[in-house]
C-alpha cells in the first residue's frame, strides 16, 4: 500500500510538467488547481496543518556561511509539520532544508522560504520612502526587480514587501518602509513593486507580500503597534487603495497587520480577510499573519488564549501562521471539537500549495538553490549602478540659497563635518537584509573619491548622533576655519526609524543643531546633507543653512550619489512623498486634509489653527527644488463640462527658464467642491516626470475621466457625484495654477 501511494504521488506531482508554461492562463490555472487537488487528496490532517505553519530560523548568517539544521527542525520537516521558513538564507543552506522536505518527508512537499527584502538583499537600495521620492514607478519597479534577482539567487522565494501603509504621522517609525501620505502615489508605487518582485515568476523573481493589511499606518499617536480607529469611509478611500492596487497587479500573498480597526484585530477580521479581500477583490493568493499577530489577539483582549486565537484566525481566512504556533498546536484539536471545519483548512492549504506550484518548486525544488547563480548575481557592478541611479533620483533639494549648489569645483578645501559624514552603517537604514557596512560608500568616502587630488577634504565628526557631548566641536571648528565651504552631514541613526522606532520628537537628535550653530559663526556657507527615514522638523537649518539636500537612507552607494549630486553631475529631481512639519505639534499634517467649517485664517481667532504656529508646513507634499527653474503657464481644459462618458484633457505649459537641464514632476490635483460627504481640499490624480533642456518648453497633457472623481459617498457606494471641481497643476501641492470644470449627469 505504501509503495502504491508513493508511485501515485509521483505521477500526480509530475505528470503535468511541461504544460505549466501554456500561454493560456486559464488553462494553466486549471492544471495547477488539478495538481493541488491531487496532492491535497493524499494529505493527512496533520500534514495539512503543517503547511499552514511558518517558523523563523533566526538570522545572522549569509550566503557563504554553512549552517547546520537543528534536530528539532529536521524532525518537523520530515513529519510534514513546517510549510515555510522565514530567515533561512543562502543557496547552500536552503538546499539542505529543501532536501529534507523533498527526500525525507512522506509527501515530499517543498518548503517555501521567505525574507524581509524591503529595500535590497545584499546591495542596499534607498529606503522605500526615499524611492517614493523619485515619483517614478518605473524606477521603483526596476529596483524591486534587482532586489528579487539577488535574493532569489540566495534561495529566497518570497519577500514580505511591499509595505503600502499610508502614513500621515511621521512619529511612526515605519513610515520609512512605505511611500508616504498619498493614496494615489502610494497605489502606483505598490503596483510597481509587485511587478518588479514577481515578474513572470521565473527563478529570478520572488513572490511579493503586500502589508500590513490594513490601516497599520494610522496608529494613534504614531506609536507602533497601537490602536487604529477611523471610519469605514476613511479605510476605503485612504488606506485600502494601495492594497487593492497590489491585488490588481497580481500580488500573490497578503500579510495581516498587528493593529485593530474599530475593535477588531486584523488577524481576526472576517471583514478584512474575507468580505473585502476575497469576496470583493477576488484575491486568490494566501494570507500570512504578521509575527505572532495571531497570538497577540490575546493581549488585545479579543481571544481567550492561543487556542481560541487560532480558531478565530483560521475561520476568518488567515491561512499561514507566522511564529505563534497556534495552528500547529491546536488546529487538530479544534477540528475534533467541531470548532473548525477541515474544509476550511483545506482551502488554506490549497492556496499555499498553489503558490508552490506556481514557483515551480514541485517540478524543481532546488531551482532557487544554485551556488553558481548566487555567486554570479550578488553585488554585481550592474546592480550597484542601478542602486546608485535610484539613490540620486531619490534625493530632494529642500533649499538652495543664492544657487550655491551645484558646488564649484574650484574649492580647494572642503570641510566635511557631522556624525553621519563618515558613517557606513547608517546609510543602510533599517531592514537592510544582508547589507553590511563594509560594502557602503560613506559620504566622506564618496566625496574623496570624487574630488581626488583636486581639493582637500578636511573631516571632523563634531559630535555623535544622540550623545550630548560637545567635545568634538573644537576639532570641527578648526577644520571649518581652514576650509572654503562646509558640508554638514546630520540626521538620525538607522536605529531611530523602522519597526518599534517611534519618536515623540522630530527635531535633530543630540547636539547636532548646536554644532551647526557653532559652525555658522565661521561665516562659511553650509550645505546640509540630511540622512533620515522620516520627515524632520528642521526650522533652524531651513532658516540658516545655505542649502539642504534630503538624502534619506540611500543604501550601498550613498557616498557616490551624494557627491555626484552636490557637484552637479546629476540635477536633483526628487519630490517629497510626505509633508515636513515645522514641529511635532502640527502632527498629523498632510496635504489632502478637509476644510472644516472654520478653515484656518491667521487673522480670525475663531478658526482652525494654532496660536504659536503658521498654518503651513515647513515643506509641503510634492515639494522639491532643482538646480534649474521651471515656469508654469497656460493651464487649459478641453471642456468646461464633462459627463460620465467623456474624457477631460488638461494642458499646461512648462518651461525651463534656468541655467541647467533638468527634470520636473508636473503634478495635477483635483478638488471636489461639494459632495454628499465632505471632500479633501486637494487630491493628487496624475503626475508626469519630464526632462527639459535649459530654455526648452513643453506642453504637458493629462487625461482624466469620471472614474477619477469617485469616492465613498454618503450611501457607502463608490461613485462620483455631479457638481463643480477645481483643477490644480503645479510643481508641488501648494504652488499651482488653477482652473475648474463641472461634472454633469
Amino acid at each position: 500500500m505504501k509503495k502504491y501511494l508513493l508511485i501515485t504521488l509521483s505521477f500526480l506531482l509530475f505528470s503535468f510538467t511541461g504544460f505549466q508554461s501554456s500561454p493560456q492562463q486559464k488553462s494553466s490555472d486549471k492544471i495547477i488547481n488539478a495538481r493541488v487537488d491531487s496532492v491535497l487528496a493524499l494529505m493527512t490532517l496533520d500534514e495539512k496543518i503543517g503547511q499552514l505553519n511558518q517558523l523563523s530560523y533566526g538570522i545572522g548568517w549569509g550566503p557563504t556561511v554553512k549552517v547546520s539544521v537543528p534536530d528539532e527542525y529536521k524532525q518537523m520537516i520530515k513529519d510534514g509539520k513546517i510549510g515555510s521558513f522565514l530567515n533561512a538564507i543562502g543557496a547552500e543552506f536552503t538546499y539542505e532544508l529543501q532536501k529534507i522536505a523533498v527526500q525525507e518527508s512522506r509527501l515530499k512537499i517543498p518548503l517555501l522560504f521567505g525574507l524581509d527584502v524591503i529595500h535590497g538583499f545584499k546591495t542596499t537600495f534607498p529606503v522605500p520612502l526615499g524611492e517614493a521620492a523619485t515619483w517614478q514607478p518605473e524606477i521603483v519597479e526596476l529596483s524591486a526587480h534587482y532586489q528579487a534577482l539577488e535574493s532569489s539567487s540566495a534561495g529566497i522565494h518570497w519577500t514580505f514587501s511591499p509595505m503600502v501603509d499610508i502614513a500621515r504621522d511621521p512619529r511612526w517609525g515605519r513610515i520609512m518602509e512605505g511611500s508616504g501620505e498619498d493614496t494615489y502615489l502610494g497605489s502606483l508605487m505598490s503596483a510597481a513593486r509587485v511587478r518588479g518582485y514577481q515578474g513572470n515568476l521565473s527563478n529570478e523573481n520572488i513572490i511579493a507580500c503586500v502589508k500590513h493589511y490594513a490601516g497599520y499606518g494610522g496608529a494613534e499617536g504614531g506609536r507602533d503597534y497601537n490602536t487604529v480607529d477611523f471610519s469605514d469611509r476613511t479605510l476605503r478611500d485612504i488606506y485600502l487603495p494601495p492594497f487593492k492596487a497590489a491585488v490588481d497587479a497580481g500580488v500573490e500573498t497578503v500579510m495581516a497587520s498587528f493593529n485593530e480597526i474599530g475593535g477588531i484585530p486584523s488577524s481576526g477580521s472576517k471583514y478584512l480577510l474575507t468580505d473585502i479581500l476575497r469576496d470583493e477583490w477576488k484575491f486568490k493568493g494566501f494570507v500570512v499573519s504578521d509575527w505572532n499577530s495571531i497570538g497577540e489577539m490575546i493581549n488585545h483582549g479579543f481571544a481567550l488564549d492561543l487556542k481560541n486565537a487560532g480558531e478565530i484566525s483560521i475561520n476568518v481566512g488567515l491561512d499561514m501562521d507566522m511564529e505563534s504556533r497556534s495552528y500547529i498546536t491546536y488546529l487538530n484539536e479544534l477540528v475534533d471539537e467541531g470548532k473548525v471545519k477541515e474544509s476550511v483548512i483545506d482551502e488554506s492549504v490549497k492556496r499555499i500549495l498553489r503558490i508552490k506550484f506556481m514557483l515551480g518548486l514541485f517540478d524543481d525544488p532546488f531551482r532557487y538553490c544554485s551556488k553558481e547563480r548566487e555567486q554570479k548575481n550578488i553585488m554585481t557592478n550592474e546592480i550597484k549602478n542601478v542602486s546608485l541611479d535610484v539613490a540620486k533620483r531619490s534625493f530632494v533639494l529642500l533649499k538652495n540659497e543664492d544657487k550655491i549648489l551645484p558646488l564649484s569645483k574650484e574649492y580647494k578645501k572642503i570641510a566635511v563635518i557631522g556624525p553621519l559624514a563618515d558613517s557606513k552603517i547608517n546609510p543602510l537604514g533599517e531592514w537592510n537584509a544582508l547589507g553590511i557596512e563594509e560594502d557602503v560608500i560613506s559620504v566622506l568616502e564618496g566625496l574623496k573619491r570624487y574630488v581626488g587630488d583636486k581639493s582637500e577634504i578636511l573631516y571632523a565628526e563634531g559630535c555623535k548622533i544622540t550623545d550630548p557631548s560637545k567635545d568634538g566641536f573644537k576639532d570641527a571648528i578648526e577644520k571649518v576655519n581652514n576650509s572654503d565651504v562646509i558640508i554638514l552631514c546630520v540626521g538620525e541613526s538607522r536605529s531611530m526609524t523602522g519597526e518599534a522606532y517611534s519618536r515623540s520628537s522630530l527635531d535633530l537628535p543630540g547636539v547636532q543643531e548646536d554644532l551647526a550653530k557653532e559652525l555658522l559663526k565661521s561665516g562659511k556657507s553650509i550645505i546640509a546633507v540630511l540622512m533620515n527615514g522620516r520627515p524632520l522638523s528642521i526650522n533652524w537649518l531651513n532658516d540658516n543653512a545655505d542649502a539642504i539636500l534630503e538624502t534619506w537612507f540611500a543604501g550601498t552607494m550613498t557616498g557616490d550619489a551624494v557627491a555626484q549630486v552636490l557637484f552637479g553631475d546629476y540635477n536633483p529631481s526628487g519630490k517629497l512623498p510626505v509633508t515636513f512639519p515645522r514641529t511635532v505639534g502640527q502632527v498629523p499634517i498632510y496635504y489632502n486634509h478637509k476644510n472644516t467649517g472654520r478653515p484656518g485664517d491667521e487673522k480670525n481667532r475663531y478658526t482652525s489653527k494654532y496660536l504659536d504656529l503658521p498654518l503651513t508646513p515647513l515643506y509641503p507634499f510634492g515639494y522639491g527644488l532643482s538646480y534649474t527653474k521651471f515656469n508654469y503657464s497656460g493651464l487649459s481644459l478641453s471642456k468646461d463640462k464633462i459627463s460620465s462618458n467623456d474624457q477631460l484633457k488638461i494642458n499646461v505649459n512648462v518651461k525651463n527658464i534656468g541655467s541647467y537641464d533638468g527634470e520636473e514632476v508636473v503634478q495635477l490635483y483635483i478638488q471636489d467642491l461639494v459632495g454628499s460627504v465632505t471632500r479633501p481640499v486637494k487630491e493628487l490624480k496624475r503626475f508626469q516626470k519630464i526632462f527639459l533642456k535649459k530654455g526648452e518648453e513643453k506642453t504637458v497633457e493629462f487625461t482624466i475621466s469620471e472614474e477619477d472623481l469617485r469616492f465613498t459617498a454618503a450611501d457607502m457606494n463608490f461613485k462620483s457625484e455631479p457638481g463643480l471641481f477645481k483643477v490644480y497643476v503645479g510643481t508641488n501641492s501648494v504652488d499651482v495654477l488653477e482652473n475648474k470644470f463641472e461634472l454633469v449627469e
